[in-house]
């Protein structure tokens, strides 16, 4: 499996971060995933009203996709309270989490100890340590705040950004420029996939990148005002907002999806018994097929370019 050889790094949140990293996890340490950590819903919101923290649901979630499913801690981090008191509605891999930054120097030492509990050999790094929200603008200049607020706009925001800027972790920027395969998505384009591109850094490495970049898209529409996009819209979105467009490839079930600007990989990609996820064995042969034919045209242009200089 030509996958084995390489460096991968998967960017994005919320189930579908959490999905490729479960795919690719017999990758082991040659895998990094890179976390969206803007969430403020659910229990990650009610711990960001509490105080000043990152978004833990997504890094959660991602840890235990890649913990063994049997194990007990993996049951822990999984469990979820409910009931009428004040724990109702918190998971309670979100509060050791939360409470591990308190007793740790950085939200990095609290999931790396975590890592260590759920025997996790991929490396799982938040976008920032730095807590930050979503800020959508609308075309005449009105905004919303927060993820909750973006993906409920009845039309696509002219422009995000986080607020605060913010920084990566210089694990994160050494993981981009290490990486021979980029994979962002699949996931919600507005709060999943975008929050991490906002990050200065991020967005640079990924610019600067030596490997191939794949976006990985959804099986079914998201319920954001990014459904009605199509992919050359997305792309000329991002490079709207970034200053580049960083994808090379996507990786698609849609076989009607065109595009100018990147190749187009359609493939079967629906489970068989879960049908708005992403089939395991059928993802990591969707990649593999990427992979080769973006070697085959690299290797074909070095050819020509040899050819011609003789």
């Amino acid at each position: 499996m030509q996958l084995k050889k390489l460096n991968i790094v998967a960017i994005g949140g919320g189930h579908g971060l959490g999905r490729v990293l479960l795919t690719l996890s017999f990758m082991g340490n040659k895998l990094t995933g890179i976390v969206t950590t803007t969430d403020n819903g659910g229990s990650t919101g009610k711990l960001r009203k509490r105080s000043s923290t990152i978004a833990w649901g997504d890094l959660r979630n991602c840890l235990t996709q890649l913990a063994d499913k049997g194990a007990i801690g993996n049951q822990l981090f999984n469990f979820r309270f409910d009931g009428n008191d004040g724990l109702s509605g918190h998971n309670l891999g979100n509060l050791i989490l939360y409470a591990l930054e308190q007793m740790q120097s950085s939200p990095l030492d609290s999931i790396n100890l975590v890592r260590r509990m759920l025997r996790v050999k991929t490396q799982v790094l938040p976008m920032s340590e730095t807590p930050t929200d979503l800020m959508a603008f609308y075309p005449e200049g009105r905004c919303r705040l927060g993820e909750l607020s973006v993906d409920d706009m009845p039309i696509m925001p002219k422009n995000l950004m986080l607020a605060p800027l913010v920084k990566a972790s210089p694990a994160s920027i050494q993981a981009i420029t290490n990486a021979d395969l980029i994979i962002l998505g699949p996931g919600s384009f507005l709060t999943s996939v975008i929050p991490p591109l906002l990050v200065r850094d991020i967005s640079k490495a990924i610019i600067n990148r030596k490997g191939h970049c794949v976006f990985i898209d959804n099986i079914v529409a998201e319920q954001s005002p990014a459904a009605n996009m199509t992919i050359d819209e997305k792309l000329t979105w991002i490079e709207d907002n970034i200053g580049s467009m960083p994808i090379d490839s996507v990786i698609t079930q849609d076989d009607s999806m065109k595009s100018d600007r990147v190749n187009i990989h359609h493939q079967d990609l629906v489970h068989k018994h879960i049908p708005h996820h992403h089939d395991k064995e059928k993802l990591i042969n969707a990649l593999e097929s990427c992979i080769n034919k973006f070697a085959n045209i690299a290797q074909s242009s070095k050819a020509n370019t040899a050819e011609s200089n003789s």
